[in-house]
């Protein structure tokens, strides 16, 4: 069977009744799936390599291809999956991603679609509200941390450095994230801008080591303009003290760019609202709902105090635009990213919050900052092990006591044979150290005692 390219009502319903199903089928398994259903994926992935048919085919086949695709995958979306720092992927965003896509709106400027603007709008101004700023800020949703960061160091240099910035320095703390040093090559910067702020004992950036970098800098001649701090790290969801580190960059007249890409929605809750004081006072913020609001890849957001220094990094008039140029009470997108075309992403968004309320969301987190806690108190009681740092966020990190790299990589093999949880590692401060990040809304209490008792079991057997 072919389909035309606009198929038929009757095929239409037919095609979606079956993806319907399998979504809402794979959904209801996630509980019992393997958390990583990875045997056999690259051979899949080889008998799958195909260029497309001269000739269409069923989208029955195309489904069963699709199907067993996810089967051999890291199980991203399932209760058990730890490691990096996943995102659930909420079945209303899917559809609010399916009748975004299916509308094909476009929101790249306000003039064609503007109660479709505004619906994004309206996301865009509840993240920037969660930081106290006023109606001068201004957000846009990105595909990811990546770009946010990549943006918010384009908005950085222009407000600070203007045209000429190659003797532009930034700091960040050797805890940050890579996209931000990335983000920084890609917006112009080689490696000789990047100036590494020592870390205390529990790994956040000392704000005394960069005020010190700072004035090196400035007496060197050098022209310091940028300090990303984290609220919360990859490694260890340690959070900078952003209070501190913006006093610093209040005195020498940074722009602070706090990565909260990971952590930034816990300050829906009380604890993060208080791990996070003086995140207000940042220029500009990244993050992701793709993690802390449990929403598919490929959704990210920056957030900008002053939103014309974002717009003025990003604008770029063009004549073909000049019939859809005028934004009036909207903003064009485009004007403040790197984007001219995309999709619309705010409704994969709003159409979850709308559903589900903020409450539903804060409530979330909140079980997931207690479930850290409980994945700590029950790894402490384990005698083979050390926690080195108690979890600021939802990072929970380990390793054996007797430090043996082979000895820990055969820990962590041990944990995911399990197939129930999937762990990660990293290296700090040259020791390898295992990691669990808990992000997940599917994640709950049994879930974490299971964890415990398969790395208590594991420990005890690589220890023998």
């Amino acid at each position: 069977m072919t389909y035309p390219l606009d198929p038929s009502a009757e095929q239409m319903r037919e095609m979606g009744e079956a993806a319907l199903a399998y979504v809402v089928g794979f959904i209801g398994a996630l509980d019992q799936a393997p958390a990583s259903g990875v045997e056999g994926a690259w051979e899949l992935a080889h008998r799958l390599r195909a260029t497309p048919p001269e000739d269409g085919g069923s989208f029955a086949d195309v489904l069963a291809d699709v199907r067993e695709a996810a089967a051999h995958a890291y199980e991203t979306s399932g209760p058990g999956y730890l490691p990096y720092i996943p995102g659930g992927g909420l079945f209303t965003a899917a559809l609010g991603e399916f009748l975004a896509l299916g509308v094909n709106r476009y929101v790249g400027l306000a003039a064609p679609s503007p109660a479709v603007v505004q619906i994004e709008e309206n996301v865009c101004r509840w993240l920037c509200s969660l930081f106290g700023w006023d109606g001068r800020s201004q957000g846009v949703l990105t595909s990811g941390g990546s770009m946010a960061n990549f943006s918010a160091m384009v908005a950085a240099r222009h407000a600070k450095l203007g045209e000429g910035f190659t003797d532009g320095v930034y700091y960040v703390s050797e805890q940050a994230h890579a996209s931000v040093t990335k983000a920084a090559t890609l917006a112009g910067f080689s490696r000789r801008n990047v100036r590494l702020v020592a870390t205390d004992d529990e790994l956040r950036m000392d704000p005394d080591a960069l005020r010190r970098a700072v004035e090196q800098d400035l007496a060197a001649g050098h022209r310091p303009f940028l300090v990303v701090p984290s609220a919360g790290t990859t490694n260890t969801g340690a959070v900078d003290p952003l209070d501190a580190v913006a006093d610093v960059a209040e005195e020498h007249g940074l722009w602070m760019h706090v990565d909260a890409a990971y952590g930034g929605f816990f300050i829906l809750t009380e604890r993060g609202r208080e791990r996070f004081g003086g995140i207000e006072r940042a220029d500009s913020v990244t993050l992701d709902p793709h993690k802390g609001m449990f929403l598919p890849y490929g959704t990210g957001a920056l957030v900008v105090r002053d939103g014309e220094n974002l717009r003025q990094a990003h604008y770029e008039g063009a004549a073909y635009l000049q019939d859809l140029a005028t934004a009036g009470e909207l903003p064009n997108y485009s004007e403040y990213s790197a984007e001219l075309s995309r999709e619309w992403r705010g409704l994969r968004v709003w159409l979850p919050l709308r559903l589900h309320g903020v409450r539903a969301f804060r409530e979330a987190l909140d079980e997931k900052l207690d479930l850290a806690d409980a994945l700590y108190e029950g790894l402490k009681g384990v005698p083979e092990l050390e926690l080195p740092w108690e979890p600021q966020l939802t990072v929970v990190t380990f390793r054996l006591r007797d430090d043996d790299r082979v000895r820990n990589e055969a820990l962590l093999e041990r944990i995911n044979a399990s197939e129930r949880v999937f762990l990660s590692s990293t290296m700090i401060h040259g020791r390898y150290t295992i990691r669990a990040c808990i992000v997940s809304h599917r994640t709950h209490r049994d879930r974490i005692e299971e964890c415990i008792a398969i790395v208590r079991r594991a420990a005890s057997e690589v220890a023998r």
